[in-house]
């Protein structure tokens, strides 16, 4: 009996559990629905802050996040907001991986000298880095492959250097570029008609390409009419701002060389090579410099030579060089081209064409060169160069293209590649590479009505700081602009080349250094879950003042990552004259994603604190 009492009892007391249960449910519910309703006082505060932080070059945000922003310690009390002081005058144009003084300690043999040597984290600046007086807007494409604000790059040593060449013209307020360069005097559209003839630059079968020793980059600024994307590059030496120059005319470059380190590229990433004059001494050291291009040339690939030593004999004397030293140079690249299976497609005057065969059964000869022993060619970051030739991919048809068939552009952008059609990126199969597309044009999609101007022409140079597959390039694909897609080198899986496949252009970069760039030379940064994945790598702020350091002002950011980790990024940019705004994820507030929109605002040095009021500048 007792037993039965007992369990009567408990029966009673779980009834009661019950709907105090669903009462407080009840009472919850109807309270948050009174708050969101705008009666509530936390409603009022949040809608307050909205308003302390709203952006007002980002006319249309309509997202509103539900998470408060501030950071506070563990004692309760907010952490002050740091401040970060304006660098001194001397840093306007400071490129901390390729800073002239530190260069001179290196030595001087294979360009060593010329490539990266990074600050260590003590020795990185704390301050940020301000734009030069009269700093102008860009033009927008395509005025801005003709035409640069003397302002943004107030050096004319080029004008004086190249005047006779028709790189760059000074005019009032303004630098002219005609288009010009040392092997094409006619202008790079000429030149470009020539190489058209050899190379089919104009069916979309050519779309990537890569200008060793670039100058000013008119080559790939004219190559862009024939829809031909291309990657130049050029140390920072005695020609002052030859890639500062090419990003203010909205052309793709970056800060590099050919030395002792492999490029900062996938293998079988281009179409196209060429160098034009570009002084690299290719039948040098065995041949190791025409064997990394090699690396780095899809199989069917070209490989364009201009200028020293091709047709030698009839400029020796105008060079002020040695025949005997040019004849013997250009025996030498013909032999390395032989050994390397490329064939000799076109010479006629100053250019010459080679063609790497699309596999081994096509190359029929011998002697064939050492192959690298490396088991994973995309493995380059500091990596040395070596003399040996990366082995082609394996392939299942005779006759077929090691690596693939090539397929044109605009088809390549969103065709299954070949690295992953082969399984040959762990990880990455088919589905997920099409729901990755789905998945960016959403994000995308919501990007644009948050910032109108992200298609309208205002952002010409865009990087992506952890481009993944390369989705949200191909989403915003527009002659408008382009992407310069960075793949950190800690990520989980290198997928750069599936990005090359796509017919789009990236890199190779570590976030805990400096970019191989000037200052000011994006428009827009995106940068999706970049600080979640370098946490406990290096510092959130050292990464935010590259950020700040290589975007222009007035340029935006996009940063999407978790809440908590946005929460902290957020505090830190309140003290480098960003104007902020996070945003929910398109799915709602429930995700627990958020974006992050910025806005750097305009100052220039001499500025004390950031203002709206500019300087008359160039807006013809």
């Amino acid at each position: 009996m007792a037993i039965k009492g007992n369990t009567g009892e408990l029966k009673k007391r779980s009834s009661v559990s019950i709907f105090l249960a669903i009462g407080l449910c009840c009472f919850f519910y109807i309270l948050g629905a009174w708050q969101r309703s705008g009666f509530g006082k936390g409603d009022k505060i949040a809608s307050a802050i909205t308003k302390q932080t709203d952006c007002g070059v980002l006319l249309n945000l309509n997202y509103e996040t539900h998470h408060g922003d501030d950071v506070v310690m563990a004692d309760g009390s907010e952490r002050k907001t740091k401040e970060f002081p304006t660098c001194e005058e001397k840093y306007i144009d400071y490129t901390p991986c390729h800073d002239q003084m530190r260069a001179m300690a290196f030595p001087r043999d294979n360009m060593m000298y010329r490539e990266r040597h990074c600050p260590t984290e003590e020795e990185n600046l704390q301050c940020l880095i301000p734009a030069p007086k009269g700093y102008a807007t860009p033009f927008p494409w395509p005025k801005s492959r003709d035409y640069v604000p003397f302002a943004n790059a107030p050096y004319k040593s080029l004008t004086v250097e190249k005047a006779v060449q028709n790189w760059i013209q000074y005019e009032g307020n303004v630098f002219r570029f005609p288009g010009g360069g040392t092997q094409f005097p006619q202008g790079a559209d000429t030149y470009i008609n020539q190489l058209a003839s050899v190379i089919p630059m104009d069916n979309g079968m050519v779309r990537t390409a890569l200008d060793t020793g670039c100058g000013v980059a008119s080559l790939g600024a004219y190559l862009l009419k024939r829809n031909v994307i291309t990657m130049s590059f050029a140390p920072r030496d005695s020609h002052e701002a030859q890639i500062q120059f090419a990003l203010e005319r909205g052309v793709p470059a970056f800060i590099g060389v050919l030395g002792t380190i492999k490029m900062p590229f996938p293998s079988r990433a281009f179409d196209m090579a060429h160098c034009s004059r570009c002084l690299i001494p290719w039948g040098a050291n065995d041949g190791m410099y025409m064997m990394e291009v090699d690396r780095v040339l899809r199989p069917g690939g070209y490989w364009v030579l201009s200028g020293p030593p091709i047709n030698w004999r009839m400029h020796y004397q105008a060079w002020k060089l040695h025949k005997e030293e040019l004849e013997e140079e250009l025996r030498k690249i013909e032999e390395i081209a032989k050994l390397l299976c490329w064939e000799k497609e076109h010479e006629i005057g100053d250019i010459a064409v080679w063609r790497k065969r699309k596999n081994y059964d096509s190359c029929r000869q011998q002697d064939k060169p050492t192959l690298c022993e490396s088991s994973y060619a995309d493995d380059v970051w500091y990596k040395k160069m070596e003399a040996c030739a990366t082995p082609y991919p394996e392939q299942t048809e005779k006759d077929g293209v090691a690596g693939g068939e090539w397929k044109p552009y605009p088809d390549r952008l969103n065709a299954i590649p070949f690295r992953i059609s082969s399984g040959s990126v762990a990880g990455v199969s088919v589905d997920m590479y099409q729901k990755d597309i789905r998945i960016w044009e959403k994000h995308v999609k919501a990007y644009k009505s948050i910032n109108n101007l992200i298609d309208s022409g205002r952002f010409r140079n865009i990087m992506d700081m952890n481009a993944g597959l390369g989705s949200f390039a191909a989403a915003l694909e527009s002659p408008k602009l382009w992407v310069m897609n960075v793949m950190p080198t800690i990520a989980e899986k290198y997928t750069l080349g599936i990005i090359y496949e796509r017919g789009l252009i990236g890199i190779y970069h570590d976030w805990c250094e400096a970019f191989s760039t000037y200052p000011r030379t994006y428009d827009l940064i995106h940068a999706n879950g970049i600080f979640s994945l370098y946490l406990n790598k290096c510092k959130a702020e050292d990464i935010l003042l590259e950020m700040d350091r290589i975007l222009r002002p007035e340029g935006s950011v996009i940063i999407r990552d978790q809440v908590n980790v946005l929460i902290k990024v957020k505090k830190i940019v309140g003290g480098m004259r960003w104007k902020t705004r996070m945003v929910d994820h398109e799915d709602g507030p429930l995700v627990s994603e958020k974006v992050l929109f910025a806005v750097k605002k305009y100052w220039v040095v001499g500025d004390n604190n950031a203002t709206n009021n500019k300087k008359n500048v160039v807006r013809n």
